[in-house]
Formats: C-alpha cells, sequence, structure tokens
C-alpha cells in the first residue's frame, strides 16, 4: 500500500533500536526523512546509516536525552518543520509500590508524559499552520490493564493518556491527528531486561522465562519491531485522518478486554 507520504518529514524519538527504530525503518521505507534522536551517539548514528543505506531518505541525527530540557531545545532545533512526530522513550524500572521515592516519579513523568508534551507543544502549531500533521505517542499495554510491577509507567503513560484524549480533539480540525500505539511484549531490549527479572526471581533460564511470558500471549510469541513499526507508519500516513485520539494495543491478544 501507498501510504501517500513520501517526501514528507518525521522527527523519531529513541529510534536507535526497538520499536523506535522500528518505526523509523518503516516511515523510511514510505520515503519519509527522517531525524532520528537517542542518547547514544555510536548506535543512534550505526542505525541512521543503516536507513540511509538501505532506503535512501534523508536522515539527521541528534545525540540528546529528550527528557531534559537541554534535549528537547537540540532536538526541537532540528526537527523545525517536521511533518511527523513519534514520541518515545524507555521506560522506568520495575519495582514494588514500597519501593518508588518521589524522585522515582518525577523522572518517571520528565521521560514519559511531560517529554512527549513538550515535544507535541512545540511542533503541533506548525502542522496546524500547515493543515496535515501526525503524532503517535509510543505509551504501553499498561494503559489500558495496570501491571503492577510497573507502576511508575502506569502513573505516567496514563497521565499522557490523558492530555492527548483531550488535546486530540483540539487539533483533529486542522488536520493534524493524535493517536497512541500500547505496545505489550516485543523482542527488544525492555523484554531482555523484564525476563531477566523473571529469571532471578523464580530461579530459571532466560528460555524458561520467555517460554512462560509466551504462554500468556494469544499469539503464541513476542511482537517485533517490524510488526510495531508497520502499525505506527500506517497511522502516521494519509489514509488515518480519521483515526483521532485512540489507544490501539499491539499485545498479540495479550491484554483480556472487550473494549
Amino acid at each position: 500500500m501507498d501510504l501517500g507520504i513520501k517526501g514528507k518529514r518525521a522527527l523519531v524519538c529513541a529510534s536507535s533500536k526497538g520499536l523506535g527504530l522500528g518505526c523509523a525503518e518503516a516511515l523510511a521505507a514510505a520515503g519519509v526523512n527522517l531525524v532520528m534522536n537517542a542518547r547514544g551517539a555510536d548506535a543512534l548514528e550505526a542505525s541512521a546509516q543503516t536507513i540511509r543505506d538501505t532506503y535512501g531518505v534523508d536522515v539527521v541525527t541528534v545525540a540528546a536525552d529528550i527528557a531534559t530540557p537541554d534535549g528537547q531545545a537540540a532536538v526541537l532545533a532540528a526537527a523545525d518543520g517536521v511533518d511527523i512526530l513519534v514520541n518515545n522513550a524507555g521506560g522506568p524500572p520495575p519495582g514494588m509500590w514500597s519501593d518508588w521515592t518521589r524522585d522515582d516519579f518525577i523522572a518517571a513523568l520528565d521521560a514519559n508524559m511531560l517529554a512527549p508534551i513538550a515535544m507535541m507543544k512545540a511542533l503541533l502549531p506548525g502542522m496546524m499552520d500547515r493543515g496535515w500533521g501526525r503524532v503517535v505517542n509510543i505509551t504501553s499495554q499498561s494503559v489500558k490493564a495496570p501491571i503492577a510491577v510497573l507502576g511508575l509507567s502506569n502513573s505516567a503513560r496514563a497521565g499522557l493518556t490523558g492530555y492527548v484524549a483531550g488535546t486530540s480533539r483540539q487539533v483533529a480540525g486542522k488536520g493534524v491527528t493524535i493517536n497512541n500505539l500500547l505496545p505489550g511484549i516485543h523482542a527488544t531490549d525492555r523484554a531482555i531486561s523484564l525476563d531477566t527479572g523473571v529469571t532471578k526471581a523464580k530461579g530459571i533460564s532466560m528460555d524458561q522465562a520467555k517460554a512462560e511470558r509466551c504462554a500468556t500471549i494469544p499469539a503464541g510469541r513476542y511482537g517485533t519491531r517490524e510488526d510495531f513499526g508497520s502499525t505506527c507508519a500506517f497511522l502516521c500516513s494519509q489514509h488515518a485522518g480519521f483515526i483521532v485520539g485512540q489507544n490501539i494495543l499491539l499485545d498479540g491478544g495479550a491484554t483480556n478486554a472487550t473494549l
């Protein structure tokens, strides 16, 4: 399918690997020029060069921490005038309700709620002036069904979801859509981190931990970054202009909910 966005320009945050990289790759395959951001310069530039070589699109890289004001300023300086924004940041560490301090919550809010809000506030006006724009926020399946050990993520991402619910309806009339993608477990570094925690808690191998988790997923497997990126690219396409303020699960059916 021709997504109708060849020649558009996108900012994809936290895109040197994992789900962010999957989104960057899928957009590049559709002919979108990119601004890619991540904290690690070496991994970021390596991923960007692979995309340049594979898809022939223009890629600008900005190594910066998107959760900080300085990092946001550096990214926005390179991303001025983009048509597409994909907000993404690594999730906060797992734990129990009794573990987390105020500082832990502030860090989670900075990365997973306030940073994406800051990027939207900066870039939405230009999209609205031009009469077209797409924003996709990568959140989590825990927004639909909270995961006890991910309380920091539950809290911060739910706050972002509430912000998007109202804001998306205010900008849709200007040709700009905002939607959220809610990943379940995917074969990324995050999955390795979570499975490692299971191995330590239960004294089992990584293969056993993965098998246990796969058994809870009706699709019977972890998602891939390609699965995720393709869905993101569709939401950024010309075909998705009537999808507004939605929370779309990509979890292989793991969240047992009617709506």
